[in-house]
């Protein structure tokens, strides 16, 4: 039996939740929400996730103290994360890269390839 693939979602739109997992559950992805730092930590302990998704603008979430805990944990550091934002906020974008985001892309560009965009990340991290 394979492995269950986990990704951690940190997308509070329900209506935007629901265009990521139809997306990914067909090519065998299982989403876990997360809404906090302490959900990233226990829903990680669950099951080894293969990649974390972050809205960075999303006002359900607190994103950079989010990041800021994924990368300074050395066991999730190691779990890709791909991120979106508004194109117009060079700020956020900037921020996330300090933080050593492994991809962030407009939310346009998340939507047009939400699949492809997951696949990058986690296979890059498996070369």
């Amino acid at each position: 039996m394979e492995q269950e693939k986990i990704v951690l979602v940190g997308v509070t739109d329900v209506f935007f939740y629901a265009k990521i997992r139809a997306a990914y559950k067909p090519e065998g992805y299982a989403l876990k929400r997360i809404t906090s730092q302490e959900k990233v930590v226990e829903q990680s302990k669950a099951g080894a996730p293969v990649a974390i998704v972050l809205n960075m603008n999303d006002p359900g979430l607190d994103a950079f103290t989010i990041l800021k805990g994924i990368k300074h944990d050395v066991a999730l550091s190691r779990i890709p994360v791909l991120a979106f934002a508004n194109h117009e906020e060079v700020d956020t974008w900037r921020q996330a890269k300090e933080f050593g985001i492994d991809k962030i892309v407009s939310r346009n560009e998340f939507s047009a390839r939400t699949l492809a965009l997951l696949k990058e990340v986690t296979e890059h991290r498996m070369t």
